[in-house]
């Protein structure tokens, strides 16, 4: 059985065959199911992704039908709609959801991923190897944009998800520079020499700008001894080599598969950087 595919690609591939209607939230006050900018595609015969459930989907998916079919008293494009979360729709959050309604056909594509994906937290990854190729299939599913990067030619697989961008770099520590501040990076490329590059290149930006607010190394306790012995004879100091996770992934998960590990480190994001903090 295949595996499910992101539903941003779900979605991308559905508005080539036909149109639908994005429904996003605009804003929210009080308690709410989901935060400012969760989305759902409504499309005649399905949906894609979710606004939070309940009543206040169920109705949102109704006015989103509506406009699909351009039915009388259907909101108007890129209306926004208030929705109380209170008696009247069931549901008892006692807050208050605001949702936009936009008609979206083939030709809005390219804006509409440039728009989902804009928000989205930056990870990079580097290497390529199996492990790398789990993370990043998980962390397409997740509220991550990933910058997976290698230094070798050929190794990133077509078909990539909208939400990853490949890139090749040799050196590869050079790409480190130019990583989005606020990026969550993840190094386990195929050789220990480049590995200790990178994080080496981390610290120097986090030296200079202090903006990556999660560097893991993938590797053993006796992998890390030998890098921090390296680092400190490099001038790094103790404070600064705390700031690398190594080795990466929750505690407690043992398993050596790609899919284990991936499960590990993605959890591991989201309690230490979490994407919507």
């Amino acid at each position: 059985m295949p595996l499910p595919q992101p539903l941003l690609d779900e979605c991308l591939d559905r508005l080539a065959r036909e149109d639908g209607v994005l429904v996003q939230v605009a804003s929210t006050q009080g308690s709410a199911p989901r935060e400012a900018g969760a989305w759902m595609a409504v499309w005649r015969g399905g949906t894609t992704a979710t606004i939070g459930g309940g009543q206040l989907e169920f109705q949102a998916i109704a006015a989103a039908r509506a406009l699909l079919d351009g039915q009388p008293g259907a909101p108007a494009h890129d209306a926004v709609l208030r929705y109380p979360l209170g008696p009247s729709l069931g549901q008892c959050c006692g807050g208050v959801v605001f949702l936009r309604y936009r008609r979206i056909a083939a030709a809005d594509a390219p804006a509409l991923r440039r728009a989902l994906t804009a928000d989205l937290a930056p990870v990079a990854l580097f290497g390529g190897g199996h492990v790398g190729a789990a993370i990043v299939r998980l962390l397409a599913t997740l509220p991550y944009a990933v910058h997976w990067i290698d230094s070798r030619d050929g190794v990133f697989p077509d078909g990539l998800p909208a939400q990853v961008q490949a890139e090749h770099s040799e050196p590869v520590q050079a790409a480190v520079p130019a990583l989005p501040a606020g990026a969550r990076v993840l190094i386990m490329s195929f050789s220990h020499a480049e590995d200790l590059d990178i994080v080496v290149a981390c610290l120097q930006r986090l030296r200079a700008r202090g903006d990556l607010p999660y560097v893991g190394l993938i590797g053993s306790k006796t992998k890390w001894a030998t890098f921090r012995h390296r680092l400190l004879a490099r001038g790094f100091a103790e404070e600064e080599l705390a700031r690398i996770t190594c080795p990466i992934g929750v505690p407690g998960i043992t398993g050596k598969e790609p899919a284990v590990i991936a499960v590990a480190v993605a959890a591991q994001l989201l309690l230490q950087a979490p994407p919507l903090a």
